[in-house]
């Protein structure tokens, strides 16, 4: 499909304060998602049973009825808010031994959680490409929600994407906001050195990237725009 269903366009016309934008107020920077839009990496089918596996493996006890602990809400954090995924696993296993506190079991949980979500990653078609032409116009940066410690910045080492390239990694877990709250694209532009309102961010999930129109960014969305379209898409419309 082309640019003209594709892109949404409302931060064309006016900043994220609602006031018109200047003529040739055009794109500073490229922000990517990383899961669905640069690499497929397939999660665990049972995120509780793969965890309890590596917990194990590490000689921790995992409690007879760890699919509801896993389940069960234990940290409260306000809307957009994001935290390790480690810290919930930590205090679900304490939450089956009020003999010891949540921070007995951090170390081993990090581990086990980077462990469970460790899965192949497959570079999706026209991303190196992609990366490697808008990188020779413009900054170029990953914004992902993630709430494993590292995992980001494993699965961009592990794909075919050139890592070089990119001059800013955000990832929630790392910034503390998940997309969509406008400060988790706030931090990738800060990071890419530009106003928000002169970023464009790409990714797979209108709920969550497309949070960038509301933070006073632009949004393209990568199935009505592919990867291979893209550096022409901006290039045409923003450049």
């Amino acid at each position: 499909m082309g640019a003209g269903g594709a892109v949404d366009d409302g931060a064309d016309r006016k900043r994220g304060d609602g006031t018109d934008r200047e003529p040739g107020d055009g794109v500073a920077a490229v922000s990517f998602d990383l899961f669905g839009t640069l690499v497929d990496v397939e999660p665990p089918d049972d995120p509780a049973a793969a965890v309890a596996d590596e917990l194990r493996a590490r000689g921790v006890a995992v409690p007879g009825d760890w699919a509801d602990a896993y389940r069960e809400a234990h940290l409260e954090y306000e809307d957009g808010v994001e935290r390790p995924l480690h810290h919930h696993v930590a205090a679900a296993l304490a939450s089956r031994d009020p003999g010891r506190e949540p921070r007995a079991f951090v170390d081993d949980a990090a581990v086990a959680v980077r462990a469970a979500f460790d899965r192949p990653v497959e570079t999706r078609p026209g991303a190196t490409e992609a990366v490697a032409a808008l990188s020779e116009e413009h900054p170029v940066g990953v914004l992902s929600n993630c709430s494993v410690a590292g995992l980001v910045a494993r699965s961009l080492a592990r794909s075919a994407v050139n890592e070089a390239a990119f001059d800013a990694v955000v990832s929630s877990v790392a910034c503390g906001r998940r997309k969509p709250d406008a400060r988790a694209f706030e931090t990738v532009a800060d990071g890419l050195g530009v106003p928000v309102d002169r970023l464009v961010h790409v990714g797979d999930d209108p709920a969550t990237d497309g949070g960038a129109v509301d933070a006073g960014a632009r949004f393209v969305a990568v199935d009505e725009v592919s990867l291979r379209e893209l550096p022409s898409v901006v290039a045409r419309r923003w450049d």
